[in-house]
């Protein structure tokens, strides 16, 4: 039969089939390919104890997406969360998982959270700058349960990763999306105002009908090394119109003139400051490949 992992805590895999939810480890022979199973994940397995739910993996369906760290398959959206303040909004790591994103192929999604505590405005802005861009971008005070409704409909029937920064609101988004308490909050520091990681292990949990929340430790620091600096540029949804006007094939749109790209900014098409990003992770990822040699 086949079913669902939701959950991973060592050599110990939890998949869910219909309503029913068996204790698994990999048969001996999968342990030795390629392939070793992850959460989200479909996989096949055989039953060898029913009284205690008790099976075997026996094999790993084909993934339509994996992430790497944290290991993760199958996710059909990324919810980029991002807080106004207790961390303040950190843009840098929010375009590297956008980029990440569609790398990967995966839909992001914008969650602007504790909209409460935006004293001055700064949310109105990031939104304007991403809306045009064309993603979604949703505002919601989650200890309040503000904007959660929204934020459920839009999760329906995908298999869903909150990522960033520790402290941002991702537990207590997922509580109110519950409507009661699924993990454990997260104790914002006053020492230094960042987020202490909470989350252990790796587990989906069902809203409804093929929806899936997953709560994931480290994601905030997943590594974007597998995209190429060279290709960068094509995960800056942004760039893809004006890319063709760079004189130079292969322009990098950091030293080169008359690149596209730059003229776009002087034209108010592109966002300077998003720009910005792009070449300090451009540069992240330049120095990275450099050290490989």
């Amino acid at each position: 039969m086949q079913g669902l992992i939701i959950e991973n805590i060592s050599n110990l895999y939890k998949v869910q089939v219909g309503n029913i939810l068996y204790k698994t480890t990999p048969r001996g022979k999968l342990k030795n390919t390629e392939i070793q199973p992850v959460v989200g994940d479909n996989v096949e397995i055989t039953v060898i104890d029913n009284e205690n739910k008790k099976a075997v993996i026996e094999k790993v369906i084909n993934r339509k997406t994996y992430i790497k760290r944290p290991k993760l398959a199958n996710i059909t959206q990324i919810l980029c969360v991002i807080s106004s303040k207790n961390p303040k909004p950190d843009l840098l790591l929010l375009d590297k998982q956008l980029a990440f994103a569609e790398f990967l192929g995966i839909k992001p999604v914008i969650i602007l959270n504790k909209i409460d505590l935006d004293e001055k405005n700064v949310f109105k802005e990031i939104e304007k700058i991403y809306t045009k861009i064309g993603y979604q971008v949703f505002e919601t005070e989650a200890k309040n349960k503000k904007g959660i409704e929204k934020l459920r409909k839009v999760l329906k029937n995908n298999i869903n990763a909150f990522s960033g920064n520790s402290g941002v609101g991702k537990s207590t988004l997922i509580n109110a999306i519950f409507n009661k308490e699924i993990t454990q909050e997260g104790e914002i520091s006053n020492k230094n105002k960042k987020g202490k990681n909470t989350t252990t292990s790796i587990k989906l949990y069902e809203i409804d009908d093929n929806t899936y929340i997953a709560d994931t430790p480290g994601f905030s620091t997943f590594d974007i090394s597998e995209i190429n600096s060279n290709n960068l540029d094509k995960y800056f949804k942004e760039f893809t119109d004006v890319m063709k006007n760079c004189e130079f094939v292969g322009c990098t749109h950091i030293k080169e003139e008359n690149c596209g790209i730059k003229k776009a900014i002087e034209e108010g098409k592109i966002d300077v400051n998003r720009y910005e990003r792009f070449c300090k992770i451009y540069n992240e990822l330049k120095i990275g490949e450099n050290r490989k040699w």
